[in-house]
C-alpha cells in the first residue's frame, strides 16, 4: 500500500508538473489523431510525452439549454449529481479513492455542454480510469446528496445577486436573449432550483448521457496503442441511445434599451452590446480581428486608450464576442466611478461607431493578425487547456487541421473585412446598456429615486 508521505509527493509532482509544462509554451502542436468507437463516441488523442502525467476530458452535449422550461438549472444538476456517488462507491469512498492517488475529477457545465475532467500520474491510469468510468456510467443521484448539492447551489445564487458584475451579466442575457435558454445563468435560478427533483435528474441522465452524444479527449504521457488496450474497453460496451432533438432559435437585435440597477456602489459595472453569433459563423476570424482592435486587444485596442489612457475613466476595459453553438453575444465590459459612467458608456459607442465608419490602418491591421497568430499556442500549452482545445475543436465541427488553419484565415483578413464585419455586426443603436451603480450619482436615476 502507499504511504502518506509517498502519495503526498505524488500530489505535488502532479501539480508541479503542469506548472513545468506551462512554462514551456506550444510552438507546434502534436498531431491529433481521432477515432469513432461503434457506439459512436469521438477519442481525440494528442500526445505529450515530457512528463508521465495523463489529462483526460469528457464532453457531453448536455449544457443548460437542453433545461427544459421551468426547469432551468437542470443540466448543471446532474453534471455536479455525477460525483456524489455511483454503483459501486459512495461520495465519500469516491473522494478518498481520488485523494489516495493524487487525482483531480471535476465536472462542470456551461449553456452548450458539460465535462468531465481527470488528470493524474499515468502510474495510476488504471485506477483512475475505474472511477471516470463509473462516475460517467454509473451514478446513482443519491436523494440526500441531491438536496446537499441543491442548497450550495441556490447558496450560490443567493450570492451572485449581490455581486454587481453578476447582476449586470445577468440583466444583459436576459435582455439580449429573451425567448431562449441562452438567457438564464447554467446553474438555474432561486425560482426553479427548488423545484428539480431526483426524477429529473435521472430522466435528463438518461437522455444525455449516451457514447453517442460524447467527445472523449486525451493528452500526456500515453499512445494511441496504449488509448486502445487501457481506456477504451471502459467505454466500448456503453450503448448508445435516442439523443432528443433540440436547438436554440435565432433571436433577433432588439432596439436600443438601458437597463439600470440601482446599488449603492463607488464604481458603476456597466455591459454594453447585443446579438453576436454562433462559433461555425464563417465571419468568426474577421470578427476576433476587428475585436482586438476595438476591445479586445488590451492597451492595443480602442476602448483602452481612449477610456483609460486618454481619459483616466476606468482601470480596464476590453470587449468580446461570446461564441455558442447556435447564436452569441458581443458585449463590452468597463468598471467606472458613478460621475463618468455616462461618459464611458457614451465613449464606447463612439469607438463601436468609429470602427464601423473608417477602415483600420494597415499598420494597426498587421499587429492585431501579429498578436493573435503569436499568441496562438498559448490556447494549448498545458495539458488542462489542451484537452479543451481538443474538445472544442471536435465539438464546433472545426477539423483536426484547425491548429494550421487558423494562422492561414486570421492572416487572410484585410482592412475590407475589419469594416464589413463591424457594419455587420456592431449595431450602436440597438445595443443593450446595462449599469449596475448608483444612479443617483450617475445621473440615470428616475425622477422618484
Amino acid at each position: 500500500m502507499t504511504s502518506a508521505p509517498l502519495r503526498l509527493i505524488s500530489t505535488v509532482l502532479l501539480a508541479l508538473s503542469f506548472w513545468v509544462w506551462s512554462i514551456k509554451p506550444l510552438m507546434a502542436m502534436a498531431p491529433i489523431q481521432r477515432l469513432s468507437l461503434p457506439n459512436q463516441m469521438v477519442v481525440l488523442l494528442s500526445e505529450e510525452h515530457s512528463l508521465p502525467f495523463v489529462t483526460i476530458q469528457m464532453v457531453i452535449d448536455a449544457g443548460s439549454r437542453q433545461d427544459p422550461r421551468g426547469r432551468e438549472g437542470l443540466a448543471f444538476l446532474t453534471a455536479k449529481g455525477l460525483l456524489l456517488g455511483t454503483s459501486k462507491q459512495d461520495v465519500i469512498t469516491l473522494n478518498e479513492a481520488l485523494d489516495f492517488i493524487g487525482a483531480s475529477l471535476n465536472v462542470s457545465a456551461n449553456k452548450d455542454y458539460a465535462s468531465i475532467n481527470l488528470r493524474l500520474l499515468k502510474k495510476d491510469l488504471g485506477k483512475g480510469l475505474d472511477l471516470l468510468a463509473d462516475t460517467v456510467r454509473q451514478p446513482v443521484f443519491p436523494e440526500d446528496e441531491l438536496r446537499k448539492e441543491m442548497n450550495k447551489i441556490l447558496g450560490a445564487i443567493k450570492s451572485s445577486e449581490e455581486d454587481p458584475g453578476e447582476l449586470a451579466e445577468r440583466a444583459f442575457y436576459k435582455a439580449v436573449f429573451p425567448n431562449s435558454p441562452y438567457s438564464y445563468p447554467e446553474e438555474g435560478t432561486r425560482e426553479s432550483v427548488p423545484k428539480l427533483t431526483r426524477e429529473d435528474v435521472v430522466r435528463f441522465y438518461r437522455s444525455f448521457y449516451l457514447p453517442n452524444n460524447a467527445i472523449l479527449s486525451i493528452t500526456g504521457d500515453i499512445t494511441p496503442e496504449e488509448v486502445k488496450a487501457r481506456i477504451l474497453p471502459h467505454f466500448l460496451k456503453w450503448p448508445e441511445g435516442q439523443i432528443p432533438k433540440s436547438s436554440v432559435g435565432k433571436e433577433s437585435p432588439r432596439n436600443g434599451e438601458m437597463i439600470r440597477i440601482n446599488r449603492d456602489l463607488a464604481q458603476a459595472n456597466i455591459i454594453i452590446g447585443g446579438i453576436g453569433v454562433e462559433r461555425s459563423n464563417p465571419d468568426y476570424y474577421a470578427l476576433t480581428v476587428m475585436n482586438y482592435l476595438l476591445g479586445g486587444g488590451g492597451f492595443g485596442s480602442r476602448l483602452m486608450e481612449e477610456i483609460r489612457v486618454q481619459r483616466g475613466l476606468a482601470y480596464s476595459v476590453g470587449s468580446f464576442f461570446d461564441t455558442k453553438k447556435f447564436q452569441g453575444s458581443f458585449q463590452v465590459v468597463l468598471q467606472t466611478k458613478n460621475a463618468s459612467a455616462r461618459e464611458a458608456m457614451a465613449l464606447v459607442m463612439d469607438q463601436m461607431e468609429r470602427i464601423r465608419k473608417e477602415p483600420v490602418s494597415d499598420e494597426a491591421l498587421r499587429r492585431a493578425k501579429s498578436y493573435l497568430i503569436g499568441s496562438f499556442p498559448r490556447r494549448f500549452n498545458t495539458q488542462g487547456k489542451l484537452v479543451n482545445f481538443l474538445s472544442q475543436v471536435e465539438y464546433f465541427g472545426l477539423g483536426l487541421d484547425y491548429p494550421e488553419k487558423y494562422p492561414v484565415l486570421i492572416q487572410s483578413v484585410s482592412r475590407e473585412d475589419v469594416l464589413r464585419v463591424a457594419r455587420k455586426y456592431l449595431h450602436p443603436e440597438q445595443a443593450i446598456q446595462v449599469i449596475v451603480g448608483n444612479l443617483k450619482e450617475a445621473g440615470l436615476a428616475a425622477p422618484d429615486q
